[in-house]
Order: structure tokens, then sequence, then C-alpha cells
């Protein structure tokens, strides 16, 4: 399993096309756990457009070659190898038929074709069909598909594959066929096939031109109950796609499987999307809210990659962000719309500060570390540590300025000639963005540079005001700052910049825009204004009053905004500004100012103080009846630990956690009476309705229930959140409850009531793994004490019968939790935190490369604590590079020390 021989760089100058193309490829296999035998058959030619080459190299991994023939005679000049299959000096255009070994039931990678539960999986992206057979596994090889799988028909009733069933039937011996074909041109990684005991919630729907299509999501039978939301969001994900972009589905039928042992969320495979069961399974007992909106956007996701991804792909794995940076854009629109349409700006909104929240505290953090790349990456060892923040989110963000530069319709333009130049190709980033620049009659070559460099460009402000001449003007400089030579080494020259401005008056309203040299105002109190040099100013005329200005209204660019608000100012904005994202943003530029002063205070031990008006401002949004519950909710949530860490000149967790700690404290004893007020008011009593605004009510709810579990004397917020929890209907408020005793227990030094919930929790639903996951991950970010470490717990609980390491969910909920979502327990100063984490990723890196590679990016901003820290973090990362095996951990932390 582990690739021991010294990494090899690919790099994206290199690319050549393939001296091969295969045309057509047919699939047989005799599904066996142990030994499932595959035969496969291809029309081979040379490339015309390729270097010549005498001989055929495929990859392959983990296979035992048996047999080849060309044009149905034996072949004797094949040689198998370690990385694959070589044959001397092929003809130019012939049938090649392979046949080989797998061994599906000790594939513990998940990568190629698994078994798990019983039934067969396959995960091909990016580089698992050569695990399968001997390929051109490259996803500029495109071909259709005919696939034929037979099994024992008891062990294995359903037997899936892409595109369309063509026939089925019995065979002797108890076994079973089915034969399915994808008309579909496809490169490998698309690749798919499920086999076993599953049933399906079935739904037919017409597509806007009238056409019939069979819709099917496959789970375990236990499952079957919690399958209606995920059909719900694939139903809407159809309509929406084939309103806001004109795009039908094109197969006649469309499934999902949800399987339990899966490395990724989900995965696009042409006709058969296969699902980590986290983003399939819901009801309100097992799933909360967020679950709900999770499994909406990844359902709307994957079924998205059917246009932007399958029928246009990527010509080479440098490409990915073409389709997924484009699809996540794609997915977090469709959740916007779902949320709120194309004209509630507040419920938009607070979508757009959810996933804003994200791409700064982990896409930024990123750009800032050893693996800091571009949107489309120069080089890698490993493709698999390149399904990054990096590619996904700030390739939407890219994505998302064209629209902010051409408008809706702009972009549909420039998406309508994208398909049109190139549906049923693989293609580039370059291929995009001209796409959208032919559309709209513009030249975007300076916008190549949002995907060739990399880091995370600031902008500085400065101001002016000339109240006799009623001139305003807005200077924005553009560039780096200290950043990682990484980084440093990608920049080329300034950006195109999309920057959203308003100016508010005195009196909080927006004022009308009039640039210099304009006829009139413009209709909008927002303005785009393309910044292109490294310096330039703006100048806005007849301006009666001096303003205050709102700045990168909506995040319009991927930046750092550095502009010296006073504290007054921000709350300002926070009162009065008319865009909702910069309303939000100016609550948490006052919040991370007061919090990081506060954090340096508790580094050198002096007493900590929050000034009388911060209060005050959070009292303002608590009691602001005219803002949305869920707006609330975003804008009272303090920065996290994370997230401040990372702002600190030298991170400093434990300073952070005293920090936030007491502002947390601070706010829940000042603001009791309105926090208990808002619990009460906010109630959503009767059946639970998984809706924005019910889930709004209860996000408000939860978060005030929260702060009282800080008060000096909890004994009512344990009350409140016992009774929640024996009353609770749903999962939301039951495992908000669980979290709020937990919290309640840490400040107090234990709760008889936390522990019997938490057993109580565990008896409930120790058959539903997902709901179980829960459990670990609570306890794995609970807050901890001195006294009761959070990282004895963690060890206590990895001996517990219910924790699986094989398993990525129950890895993830316990392990990840703790490494990365508890920040001042694991970086507890004597190293304990470390220690553990090296051990994990040791042990993961034996199983399954993919995840051990994830939990190993835990550490690799390790330079940027305080010395102590440092020097533990360091001493584990070398024990794991001198002791894992795969390419997936070894580029990870030998980038981090080197």
């Amino acid at each position: 399993m582990a690739d021991t021989a010294t990494p090899n760089v690919i790099r994206r100058a290199d690319y050549a096309p393939p001296a091969f193309l295969i045309d057509t490829v047919v699939l047989e296999f005799d599904l066996v756990p142990e030994r499932t035998v595959v035969r496969n058959t291809m029309r081979v030619r040379r490339n015309p457009d390729a270097s010549h080459a005498s001989n055929l190299e495929l990859m392959g991994e983990q296979l035992e070659f048996v047999s080849a023939a060309i044009d149905g005679a034996p072949f004797a000049n094949a040689h198998a190898h370690e990385h694959g299959l070589t044959l001397d000096n092929v003809p130019d255009n012939f049938e090649l038929t392979l046949t080989s070994l797998c061994n599906p039931a000790e594939n513990t990678t998940l990568s190629g074709l698994y078994v798990s539960g019983g039934n067969f999986f396959t995960q091909c992206e990016a580089e698992g069909f050569r695990r399968i057979t001997y390929f051109l596994d490259r996803p500029d090889v495109m071909a259709t598909y005919t696939v034929t799988l037979r099994a024992s028909k008891a062990d294995y009733p359903v037997l899936l594959s892409n595109g369309n069933l063509l026939e089925e039937g019995d065979l002797p011996d108890g076994r079973h066929f089915a034969r399915w074909e994808d008309p579909f041109r496809k490169p490998s990684y698309l690749f798919a096939l499920v086999a076993g005991k599953l049933v399906a919630l079935e739904e037919r729907v017409k597509s806007g031109s009238g056409k019939e299509k069979l819709l099917q999501v496959w789970v375990e039978p236990h499952d079957l109950d919690k399958t209606r939301h995920a059909m719900d969001s694939l139903i809407n994900s159809i309509r929406w796609d084939e309103e806001r972009f004109g795009l039908e589905l094109d197969l006649d039928r469309f499934m999902i499987v949800a399987v339990s042992d899966f490395n990724m969320g989900a995965m696009e495979n042409k006709g058969l999307n296969i699902f980590n069961t986290k983003y399939v399974l819901a009801n309100p007992e097992t799933a909360t809210d967020t679950d709900f909106a999770n499994i909406e956007a990844v359902v709307g996701h994957e079924y998205f990659h059917n246009w932007t991804g399958n029928r246009v792909t990527c010509r080479d794995w440098f490409q990915l962000s073409l389709k997924e940076g484009l699809t996540v854009f794609r997915d977090q629109e469709f959740s916007a719309d779902m949320a709120g349409g194309a004209t509630d700006e507040a419920a938009r909104a607070t979508k757009r500060i959810e996933d804003v929240r994200v791409l700064r505290q982990m896409q930024f953090a990123e750009d800032a570390g050893p693996m800091a790349h571009p949107v489309r990456p120069e080089s890698y060892v490993e493709i698999n540590n390149f399904y990054t923040m990096t590619v996904y989110e700030k390739g939407s963000e890219v994505v998302r300025m064209y629209q902010t530069l051409f408008g809706r319709d702009g972009f549909r333009k420039g998406m309508d000639l994208y398909f049109k130049r190139h549906d049923g190709q693989a293609v580039t980033c370059d291929d995009f963005r001209h796409a959208l620049a032919d559309a709209n009659g513009r030249d975007l070559a300076q916008f190549e540079r949002w995907y060739s460099q990399a880091g995370t460009p600031r902008v500085s402000v400065r101001t002016r005001y000339d109240a006799a001449q009623q001139r305003y003007s807005v200077t924005l400089t553009q560039g780096y700052g200290d950043t990682a030579p990484a980084t440093r080494e990608t920049q080329k020259g300034p950006l195109l910049i999309p920057f959203a401005i308003g100016l508010i008056g005195k009196d909080g309203t927006d004022l009308p825009l009039q640039l210099e040299g304009e006829a009139k105002a413009s209709a909008s109190t927002t303005r785009v204004l393309e910044f292109t040099q490294t310096e330039q100013t703006f100048t806005f005329v007849n301006v009666a009053q001096e303003p205050l200005p709102s700045l990168l209204r909506n995040f319009s660019a991927p930046v750092i905004v550095e502009y010296d608000y006073s504290a007054d100012q921000l709350a300002f904005l926070l009162a009065h500004d008319s865009d909702p994202f910069n309303r939000w943003e100016a609550g948490q530029r006052l919040a991370t100012r007061e919090l990081l002063t506060l954090a340096g205070r508790a580094a050198t031990g002096v007493p900590l103080q929050l000034d009388d008006s911060v209060v005050a401002a959070f009292a303002r949004v608590l009691t602001d009846e005219t803002l949305s519950p869920s707006f609330r909710e975003l804008a009272l949530m303090l920065p996290s630990e994370a997230y401040l860490a990372e702002q600190m000149a030298e991170s400093n967790p434990a300073a952070v956690h005293a920090a936030r700690q007491f502002v947390r404290k601070r706010l829940a004893n000042a603001l009791r009476k309105d926090w208990l007020a808002v619990y009460e008011k906010h109630r959503t009593p009767g059946a639970y309705e998984a809706t924005p605004e019910a889930s709004g009510h209860r996000a408000l709810k939860n978060l005030a229930l929260s702060y009282l579990a800080e008060l000096d004397d909890p004994a009512e917020a344990v009350r409140l959140a016992s009774a929640q929890y024996d009353a609770a209907n749903n999962m939301t408020d039951r495992s908000a409850a669980l979290s709020a005793l937990l919290n309640a227990s840490a400040a107090n030094g234990g709760s008889v009531a936390a522990q019997q919930a938490l057993d109580d929790f565990y008896r409930r639903f120790e058959k539903e793994p997902l709901v179980i996951d829960k459990w670990f991950a609570l306890q794995a970010t609970q807050r901890g004490s001195a006294q009761r470490p959070v990282i004895e717990i963690v060890r206590k609980l990895m001996t517990h019968p219910a924790f699986n390491l094989k398993n990525p969910n129950r890895a993830r909920s316990l392990i990840f939790s703790f490494c990365a979502a508890n920040p001042a327990q694991f970086h507890a100063e004597d190293g304990s935190g470390y220690a553990f984490w090296a051990d994990q990723v040791i042990a993961l890196d034996a199983i399954n490369p993919q995840v051990a590679a994830r939990l190993a990016r835990s550490l690799e901003l390790w330079r940027r604590f305080t010395p102590t820290l440092r020097d533990g973090m360091r001493a584990a990362l070398e024990k794991v590079a001198s002791q894992v095996k795969s390419r997936d951990v070894r580029e990870i932390v030998e980038k981090a020390l080197a």
C-alpha cells in the first residue's frame, strides 16, 4: 500500500498530451471480496497530437496481472511492474484486452474498489481507477464505458454502475448480472460501481424539456427513513440548474448511494454519485440544522458537477479548480437562492457570511503556511494533497469575481459560451476565463494572475475629504505584506480586484455615488471599483458631507482590507451599514481588535478588562428585533480561537482562550436578562421544520443558551439545558443542550447533569453511527480544565468499543476534532497533544494515507507559535517524518520542516 520510492515532483509546465487515446472501454467484473476478476477491453489508438511512442505505458497499483491480448490474440510483450504495465511495440490502432485481479476486502485506503459493510464501492478520483485495472488513468483520456457486473445474488442483490441500465438477469450458481452503458465520454476518475444489499427511495420527475427521469437514493435498509431530505435536495438542484443556467439532466436516471466508509464528502461519478452517509442521511432526531443545510449543499454540489466537471472536465489535475472552484460557487449560489431567492439580501448575506468565515479561518491560514499554492498549482508530489481550501474555496471566490464584474446576466452569457465551446472536452482554467471574457467583450489577461499567484492579497485604504470641493478620494494600494517564501515566488504583478464600496452619511443612510467624470450619480449606492494598479485613487464628487466608507461590500474579493477604523466607527457601521455582510464584518473587527488586545494582556499576566462600549454594541444587536435571528446569531458569535491565534505575531492559543472566555463570561453576566429573554422568545415549539426561518430561531436560542452556560452561577443554565435536552424533538436542540451542559461542567469542576446527559445520549443513539460521531466530537471539543484535560478524555475514548480508526468519519469525529477544533487543549505546553497527534498520523498512514495527510496538516503552521510550542511541534513533525511511508504524508511534513 505504501509508496516508499523517492517522490517525483509533477509540474504543470511539463504537461504533454497522452501518446495514446482510448475511445471505448468494456469492463467485466466478477465481484468476490478477496479476489475480484476484472476484464478490460479497450479500443486504443495513437494520439495524432502527441509525440510518437513505441510502447504503451499503463498505470496500475496493487493489481495482479493475469493476461493481455491485442485484437484477440495473446500478447507476450506485456510487463507488469510496481506502478503499472508496459506493452512493447504496439500497433497504431488496436483492441486491447487485459485481465487482472484485485483484493477489495483488504483495501483500507478506500481508493479504487473496496468493501465496506459487506458491500462493494469505488472511489476513483484522483488516481483510484489504476487500483481497479491497468489504464491511462489521467483526466484528458476520455472514453465511453459499458460495464457488466456479476456477483452472488444473495449477497449483492443490487448491481449499479454509471449511466443507463441496458440489461440484467440471473446466472448459474446463484449469481446474477447487470449491464450498464454510459453514452457520454468521460475520464476514468468518473467511473463508479456499487454492489450490495441496498434499498432506494425513488422519484420520477420531468425535465424542463418534458423527458421523464428516474431519481434514486440508495442506502442500507435501516437508513431508508433518512433519505427524504437528500431526495428533495436533488430535485431542487435539478430545477435550479435548469432555471439558473439552462442545464438539464442528460441521463435517463440519476443515482445517489450512501456509504459510511468514505474519504471525502461525496463524489460526482457520472450518473452514480457516491456519498459519505454524513451528507445523505437526515431526519429531525438524528441530524442538526447544519446537517440539513450541508446535505442540501453537497447534493447540489455533486449534481452540478454533471456539467461543470463531467460534461466539461479538467485537462490535467493542475486545473482542479476549473471544476471544484466553479462548482463550489454554484452550490453556494444554490444554497443562497434556496434561503432567500435572488432578492432577499439579508437571507443571502447569512449564507455569504458563513462561507467567508470558513474561507478566512481556513484558506487564509493555508495561504500563510508551507502548503501555500495558487488556485492553479504549479507542481505537486501527491495530487490528493491538493484537494485544498485554496482550490475549492478561494477558487470559488475567483469565479464569484467574474459575476461581480459582469453581473448575473453577463456571467450566464459566459457560462453558455463555455459549454458551447467545450462540451465533451478536457480543458483548462484559461479556457473558462477566455469564455467569460469573450462573452462579455472584455480583456481578462490580468485576471489570470488570480490563478497563478499564491497568497492572500492585502488592500490598504486611505481616504481624504475636501469639504470645500465636496470631493472624497479613496486611494487603494495592493500587495501581499509579509508573506511566506512560497507565496512571494509566484507574484507577477497587480491583480484585477473588484472592490465594492459604499459611502455612509452621518445619519446612517447611504450617500449617492458619482465618480469624477460621470454626468450623474448612479442608481445604486454600492459601486464596484475595478482596481487594477498597485496604487489607484478613485474620487467621488458632490459628496455633501464627510462620509464613513463601507469597504469591500459583500466581500467582493478574497483580500484582507487594511483601514484604521476607530471603535466608534465600527460600532456605527454595526448599527447602520445597509450592506448586511459589512454590518457583520464591523462587529467581527470590533471583537477581534478587543480580543487580540486582551490576549496580549493574558499572555503577560495583566488583569483583563472589557470596555463597556463593546458590551453596549453587542447588546444593540442582541435586542434589535429588526434583524433576522440568523443574522444576529452570526453577529453575536465571537471570532474562533484558531482565527484569533493566526492574527497574532506569535500564536498563543492559551492566551487567546483566556481572552475569549473572559469576553464570553463578561457578555453573559452583563446581558444575562437579555440572553434569557432571547432564549424564551426564540423557542420553536411544535413539529420540527428544517426551514431557514426556523433554523435561525433555533440558532439564536441555542447561542443564548451557550452564553448563559458561562454565567458565574450557571445553575439556571444547567436547568434550562437539562430541560431542553429532555424535551428535545430534534438533534439541533438536543446536541446544543448537551454542549451547554459540558461547558457549564468545565467551568465549575464537573457536573452530574452533564455526565448523565452524555450517558443517555449514547444509549439513545448507539445504533446511529453519525450521531455517535457527534457524541465523540462533543467530548473532543469540550473546554476541559487543568483538573480534567481533554487529552485524557480523548485517549480513553480511543479505547471505546464504538471507536474504529479505520472509519474516516469516526477518526475525524474524535482525533481531528481534538487536534483541529480544540486549540487550547491540543496546544498544551506539556506537548501531550503533539505526541498524540504524531502517534495518530503514523497509525493512520499505515491504513489510509489520504486521511493521515489531512491530519498531518494540523501542525503545518508550527513556526508561527510561541517558542515552547514550536519546539514540541517540531519534535512531533520530525518523529512523523522519520516513520511514515506514504507520499501523501511525507509531502506535507517535509514541506512543513523545510
